[in-house]
């Protein structure tokens, strides 16, 4: 069981460690408002990452995976969300670069529930979370072991991994930001993160499990 546990917590950093909605939206959070607006988010995507592995081990997310409408709903609706966000970056850079391009202070953000709905609502519309949840999971439970706890062990390890992954992710960017004066390089940061949402909003609506 040792060995499964260690086979599955670096394949849990590898998943952790590819970028895609979740980290997109993460640093966009630590950009915009901060470690505390992070921490928010990083709290919301591991609780609805919790709900689909536990979904994923009760059988449910079979519903998602096998009903097309139920698929292309949640998909429309996380790449809105995206697509959203992205373009509030996008056009924040902007605005903020009308103003003083020498001021390093952030915009007024919202605060750490704003952020952790952001957070959750991002994790909970997308159906790829749910679909990789239930593919993902039972590959990592040992012959003969209870198919349950062990789905519900391995959703606990997966939901730590993930968290001391982005927990990680935040404070390098915390210091990157401290170490480059000014605002302009965050304001440029925030923009790129806004496209990349963008983008991942836009293969989202065009993508296919």
């Amino acid at each position: 069981m040792t060995s499964t546990l260690l086979a599955f917590c670096g394949a849990a950093l590898v998943l952790a460690v590819i970028p895609g909605p979740s980290t997109a939206v993460i640093v966009r959070q630590a950009l915009r408002g901060g470690r505390r607006a992070a921490l928010a988010t990083i709290a919301a995507n591991e609780l609805g990452l919790l709900f689909w592995a536990l979904v994923a081990a009760l059988g449910a997310s079979a519903l998602v995976e096998a009903s097309a409408v139920a698929y292309d709903v949640l998909r429309i609706a996380g790449a809105v969300v995206l697509v959203a966000l992205g373009a509030q970056s996008i056009l924040g850079r902007r605005r903020a670069g009308d103003g003083d391009a020498g001021s390093g202070a952030r915009e007024p953000a919202a605060g750490g529930w704003s952020a952790f709905r952001i957070g959750l609502l991002t994790i909970l519309a997308n159906p790829k979370a749910a679909v990789f949840a239930a593919s993902f999971l039972p590959q990592f439970v040992p012959a003969g072991a209870p198919t349950l706890p062990a789905l519900l062990l391995l959703s606990l390890v997966w939901v730590a991994v993930d968290t001391a992954w982005y927990l990680a992710l935040v404070l390098l960017l915390g210091r990157l930001q401290a170490a480059m004066s000014g605002g302009r390089v965050r304001r440029t940061l925030e923009a790129v993160s806004g496209v990349v949402l963008v983008a991942l909003g836009v293969r989202m609506v065009l993508g296919r499990p």
